[in-house]
């Protein structure tokens, strides 16, 4: 079995196929049958689990269980209190509320990678960062909720699924997951027992995308 973790960078679809490699995770990650948990979007950027463990990726997509991943969010103008207790508590998004999330402001931007194509900058507009905990994946959903209280998502970094969080990984970068981590992700799903074959996963060295 293997399990892998990436910093999938922007402008990146969460499948191997595509006709440009370099778009693509084939472009970055040269590890055959293993498939993303989950996916972030082409303008979304940070941590992508990746594995051949049908069983465990399930239990951690499926929504029913309601696995906490994290983002960093770059918003345009600066939430108010009450946009921010409108996240927390959830916003309709097409035709449906959100779960309840974990959100607070950032006193100060977060210390992220340079990202190949600028975030739009305008003079008069301030932008603000928020910690965002999601227990669901709805489609484009922290982008949706964002902009329904009236604060648009200029960049969107996930740096965490579970007990699993990126690190100083660089974008572009993967590595296999380390013992304790797999464990502790199988612990979150909570797989039964038995159905995920044994074995340990390769040494975490970390290695540059296979462009």
């Amino acid at each position: 079995m293997r399990y892998l973790m990436l910093n999938k960078p922007y402008d990146v679809q969460s499948q191997f196929s595509g006709d440009d490699p370099t778009r693509t995770l084939k472009g970055y990650v040269p590890v055959p049958d293993v498939y993303p948990v989950g996916r972030l979007d082409q303008d979304s950027e940070g941590l992508l689990i990746l594995t051949d463990d049908g069983p465990l990726a399930h239990r951690l997509t499926d929504p029913r269980y309601e696995h906490p991943k994290t983002y960093l969010v770059q918003v345009e103008r600066i939430p108010d209190e009450e946009a921010l207790e409108l996240l927390r508590r959830g916003v309709v998004i097409q035709g449906q509320t959100t779960r309840p999330a974990e959100v607070r402001l950032l006193e100060e931007a977060p210390d992220l990678p340079e990202r190949p194509v600028p975030v739009r900058f305008r003079k008069n507009v301030p932008t603000a960062w928020l910690e965002i905990r999601l227990r669901e994946g709805r489609n484009r959903q922290i982008r949706r909720m964002t902009a329904a209280v009236g604060f648009p998502t200029l960049r969107l970094y996930r740096t965490s699924l579970g007990p699993v969080t990126l690190g100083d990984l660089p974008p572009g970068s993967w590595r296999d997951l380390t013992v304790s981590e797999v464990t502790a992700l199988k612990q979150l799903a909570a797989v039964p027992s038995g159905q995920t074959r044994k074995g340990n996963p390769p040494s975490p060295r970390v290695r540059p995308g296979a462009r």
